[in-house]
Formats: structure tokens, C-alpha cells, sequence
């Protein structure tokens, strides 16, 4: 089975906390062709990581012949990337500002020809900001994916995600922790026992050798939380202006997923991003809420037909 490299890059953050730039070290998992000008980039939601992908990576590098880089970072706080000092560096001109040094870094090493982007809730605002904004990219980019996420979140859903956001937990074994995460994820569809397992392990890390309440903690900083909260339903509905409008100066050519019992992404915003911006496909899947995992075979499917079309 094909497996990924981890490395790093150093990203600067501007601390009002520290009155002074701060570094920190972002991680992620390259797959595929290191040399290759073609490059996806798969950013995972809120509370997850980077190693999210690796079924629909390992599907997309089964299914080609042309040279594919496939980079998954571990957006800062989570998986192995640093955490902040400052707990409102947790917003999305850090992360945005972080995918900018990482493609950067990235087309010092191979200039990047080609520049797809493959973004679940958070990583698809993360896109929007990256194909919308005027940032100096290497290339813009040609294929956009986002999955369950638009300019206008539904606040119900923030609501729900803000009652067990932070609480990472103490567990006696992985498996234990894969239980106390699906009791949280079940919106994301149905799961063989297996494919959880799977997207549960590399969620979690070893606490130090003896603890006295368990072996494992989620592998994410509880202070991501912090500007999570400060968030109310009034600066929620002020921040959809600018999201619609990095969203209507996209030019990719654009995938919108959605699962038919999302709570986040309501049909009205799905069918409203159809026709305007860049006009997304939108393409729903039964039996899911808040986010498809994209491991299901009609997922992969959807997206390996996309982003693999000539």
C-alpha cells in the first residue's frame, strides 16, 4: 500500500498577544510524484487532519499515468503541525496565510504547473479564500472541490459543532477513541467498522507514558475552540458578505458535494452557488449530513472523474 511522506514548512504569524511575528511549523503529507508540476492540495475540516484523504488519494494515484503531487497538510494546531500560543491565531487568514508559505515552498521545490484543491468544510473556505483572492499563487487554480461547505454557514450547525469542539478526551485504546468519535460524527454517513477505524487512528496520539486516565487524546489543540465560541449568530451573517464575494471571483472550474441531510449547507446556498461565481456542479449524496469522508466508492468516483478528466 502506498504511504505518504511527512515533512514541514515554516510558516510566520503576526501575534498581537506577543507584539511580534511569531513562527511556527506547519506539517503535511505528500503522496505520489514529488517532482511532478502537478499538484493537489486536500485540506481537511475543522477538527481533523491531513491523513483524512488517504482513500480517495490512493484511489486517484491508482487511476492515473500522468505524474500527480498530493499534498495533505495538517492545518496548524492539528495532526503534526505546531500549536499556536495565541489561541486567535485559530482563524482563517492564519490558515489561509500558512497555504500560501506551503505553496510557495512547494513551487521553490518544482514550479507547480497545474494547481488543483480539494477542501472539506474548513479546507473548502480555505479554497474559497485561496481561488478568490488576489494572492500571489504560483498558478491559479484550475479545479475546485468543495465539499458541504459555501459562502453562508447555518448557524445551528455551528451551534452543534461548538458543543463538542475542544473537548479532546481521555482514552484507554484507538478503538475507544473511534467510539467516543462516532457518538460526535454520525452526520458524516454510513461506515463500515473498518473505514472508521481507519479515519479514527491517525486522530489521535499517545498521551505520555503514565498517565493515570488514559492512553489517548485526540491529536488537536482544544484551543482551536476559543475564536470557535467568540463567533455569534451576528458576525457569522456579516463575514457571508465577504465569502460571497471570494466565491463569485473564483474562476476554477468548480465541484460543490453536498450531503442530502446536511445541516451546514443548506439547499438554497447549494442551488444559489450553481448560478453564480464560478457556477459549481452540484452533485448531493443521499444518506449523509455534515461532511461526506469522501472513502465511500461513489464519493471517490465522483472526484476521481473530475479532477482526473482530460
Amino acid at each position: 500500500m502506498l504511504q505518504p511522506q511527512l515533512n514541514n514548512v515554516s510558516c510566520n504569524l503576526a501575534s498581537q498577544a506577543a507584539h511580534q511575528a511569531t513562527t511556527h511549523k506547519k506539517a503535511y503529507w505528500q503522496w505520489g510524484d514529488p517532482l511532478a508540476p502537478h499538484v493537489l492540495v486536500c485540506v481537511h475540516g475543522l477538527a481533523r487532519q491531513g491523513r483524512d484523504f488517504d482513500v480517495l488519494v490512493q484511489a486517484l494515484l491508482a487511476r492515473t499515468a500522468t505524474p500527480l503531487r498530493i499534498i495533505c497538510p495538517d492545518v496548524v494546531g492539528r495532526g503534526h503541525s505546531d500549536w499556536l500560543a495565541d489561541p486567535m491565531g485559530y482563524q482563517i487568514p492564519t490558515y489561509a496565510a500558512d497555504m500560501l508559505a506551503l505553496l510557495t515552498h512547494l513551487h521553490a521545490q518544482v514550479p507547480i504547473g497545474t494547481l488543483d484543491w480539494v477542501g472539506t468544510s474548513m479546507g473548502g473556505i480555505i479554497g474559497m479564500v485561496i481561488a478568490g483572492s488576489q494572492l500571489p499563487l504560483p498558478t491559479s487554480v484550475r479545479r475546485l472541490v468543495l465539499n458541504d461547505v459555501g459562502p453562508v454557514i447555518q448557524w445551528q450547525a455551528l451551534q452543534r459543532i461548538g458543543s463538542y469542539l475542544g473537548q479532546t478526551g481521555r482514552f484507554a485504546s484507538v478503538q475507544q477513541a473511534a467510539d467516543a468519535m462516532w457518538a460526535i460524527s454520525k452526520t458524516f454517513g454510513p461506515h463500515t467498522p473498518q473505514q472508521w477505524l481507519a479515519l479514527s487512528q491517525h486522530m489521535v496520539k499517545a498521551l505520555p507514558n503514565g498517565s493515570a486516565d488514559g492512553a489517548y487524546t485526540l491529536h488537536y489543540d482544544p484551543a482551536i475552540a476559543v475564536p470557535f465560541r467568540s463567533l455569534n449568530e451576528e458576525a457569522s451573517a456579516q463575514g457571508e458578505a465577504q465569502l460571497w464575494q471570494l466565491y463569485d471571483a473564483i474562476t476554477a472550474d468548480t465541484l460543490l458535494i453536498r450531503g442530502a441531510q446536511s445541516d451546514l449547507l443548506s439547499p438554497a446556498v447549494a442551488q444559489a452557488m450553481t448560478q453564480r461565481g464560478p457556477r459549481a456542479r452540484l452533485l448531493e449524496f443521499a444518506g449523509v449530513g455534515h461532511a461526506p469522508t469522501l472513502v465511500a466508492d461513489d464519493q471517490v468516483d465522483a472526484l476521481a472523474a473530475f479532477l482526473l478528466a482530460q
